[in-house]
């Protein structure tokens, strides 16, 4: 996404998640999507690199796939993707709501980072988040990626399961500090932080997702949509 405008720029992101309960097994879903946008380089870390300045400002934010024309360090440009991801997890019938939890993988093959396509990620147990924000220079406040979550995934008949039952960890190939994308838990209804980007910086996590098991609901499937947004101040 590119935005001229002065003060502000947003860009969202999707995610869908589901649940299915059987009478033998349980399915957990989330689904993520992958989006694009534009840049330039000048020194690296694991996970967070400075840009150059560019005007007018630029954002970009990713969650699962995404489309560059080439990778970022040697020119390439962001693309509009589409792709919604999904992460699930299958409970065995002997461990359904015993409160151990249980790995989620998803079937994004985005693995490598379209910086400079370095292996950051390790699919299918990971799934990549990152973006940058390019402004004319150094400006006081971050931008925020924020996600917002209903208050439940729910069925066909109306029953509930607390998003609080997805958590996630963070990391990166490579990485030895503080992720940009830090480890949490889905909120049950409202708006959360999910991370920060400097001015002029490219940031990106990998999040590992668990579902917590510690609930027993009806059969069905259930389901919910989450968006991820990046402001800019």
């Amino acid at each position: 996404m590119r935005s001229n405008l002065p003060s502000q720029a947003v860009h969202e992101r999707r995610l869908s998640a589901s649940h299915r309960m059987q009478a033998r097994h349980r399915r957990l879903r989330a689904a993520m999507g992958g989006a694009a946008m534009l840049g330039a380089a000048l020194c690296a870390s694991a996970y967070t690199v400075n840009l150059n300045p560019a005007n007018p400002v630029t954002v970009y934010l990713q969650v699962g796939a995404g489309s560059f024309t080439n990778d970022y360090i040697y020119g390439g440009q962001p693309q509009r993707n589409a792709a919604i991801n999904t992460v699930s997890a299958a409970v065995p019938p002997n461990a359904v709501g015993n409160g151990s939890a249980q790995p989620m993988t998803t079937n994004s093959a985005a693995a490598q980072s379209y910086w400079d396509g370095y292996t950051y990620c390790s699919v299918p147990g990971q799934l990549y988040i990152g973006g940058f924000y390019r402004t004319t220079g150094y400006v006081t406040g971050a931008a925020q990626v924020t996600a917002v979550v209903p208050a439940a995934l729910t069925d066909a008949a109306g029953d509930v399961l607390p998003f609080s039952n997805i958590h996630w960890t963070s990391s990166g190939n490579g990485d030895n500090g503080a992720e940009p994308f830090p480890a949490g838990a889905f909120v049950n209804g409202g708006v959360q932080n999910v991370g920060a980007m400097s001015s002029n910086t490219w940031n990106e996590s990998c999040l590992t997702f668990s579902y917590m098991n510690n609930t027993v609901p009806p059969a069905g499937t259930f389901t919910g949509v989450v968006v991820y947004t990046l402001s800019t101040p």
